[in-house]
């Protein structure tokens, strides 16, 4: 089996076995995450983050299976690297890949963790204008995450393989980037608040969906008189996953800025979310 299989294999094994313990540890608990435990997980997160940036420093080369100059070579010209490499020295210009390849996850992981500090008051508003109980935030975030993992894995090798098709979409996305910079600057007055009854997400699952119109302790669904409903719960959830999409719209372009490399892209969003979600 290619290493390079084994290398992204792993590592979505790896956060989805944390997610597992996570869930074990907490989920089934019907007391609201201590800020004690939100600063330990979040701790735990950052750590596994720069013990990554380590790995790959190590043992980057594994990640596309390069194992000659001509494949490195191929790799620093696909994904846009533009290192100077040495065709007499294997071992230096492996070196020099690997050092680059680790800056650009680190890079882009304070990139994303910063861009995410914003999203932390957008749900909190969510839960607030719900009056979501603050023992069953844990639940709805992490399912929320696994949605997010599943969503920004096909957007990004979307995105990946149109940029290496037509290089010009990096003018659109830093125009985008240009345009919800401005907006936000003309917003900036503007008072926070969710509309919980008008909002898309809500009118969308009311017309196609039976709705339940209040909450069940931790419960998404509801069977009743053998008819399934969702419960506001699960449209807290469904909001936060179309709220994680929109802001994914603005920070995978970001950090396409930084690497063209999609796993990398990849591994400081998916780290950056997890810290994320923890705090």
């Amino acid at each position: 089996m290619p290493s390079e299989l084994i290398f992204i294999g792993g590592f979505i094994l790896f956060i989805f076995l944390m997610m597992a313990i996570d869930l074990g540890l907490f989920g089934k608990s019907d007391k609201p995450v201590s800020l004690k435990q939100a600063g330990i997980m979040s701790g735990v997160w950052v750590s596994l983050a720069l013990i990554f940036y380590v790995l790959i420093a190590r043992y980057g080369h594994l990640l596309h299976h390069i194992d000659s100059f001509s494949a490195l070579q191929e790799i620093n010209v696909k994904n846009f690297h533009r290192l100077k490499l040495n065709p007499n020295d294997f071992q230096e210009s492996l070196s020099l890949y690997r050092k680059n390849l680790s800056l650009e996850f680190i890079t882009g992981y304070v990139v994303e963790y910063a861009l995410s500090v914003d999203n932390i008051f957008v749900m909190v508003l969510i839960f607030t204008a719900f009056s979501v109980n603050p023992k069953y935030y844990h639940k709805v975030l992490l399912w929320g995450i696994i949605g997010a993992i599943v969503m920004r894995f096909l957007f990004i090798f979307v995105g990946a393989t149109l940029i290496s098709e037509f290089h010009w979409i990096l003018y659109l996305f830093g125009a985008f980037l240009v345009y919800t910079g401005v907006m936000m600057f003309i917003n900036r007055n503007k008072e926070d608040e969710i509309d919980t009854e008008n909002h898309r997400v809500v009118k969308f699952a009311s017309k196609y969906f039976a709705v339940h119109p209040k909450f069940e302790g931790g419960k998404f669904f509801i069977k009743i008189d053998g008819k399934k409903l969702i419960t506001p719960l699960f449209l807290v959830l469904m909001i936060i996953e179309v709220t994680d999409l929109i802001f994914a719209v603005d920070s995978i372009p970001a950090i396409f800025s930084i690497t063209k490399d999609p796993y990398i892209v990849f591994f400081s969003n998916i780290f950056a979310i997890m810290g994320l979600r923890s705090m």
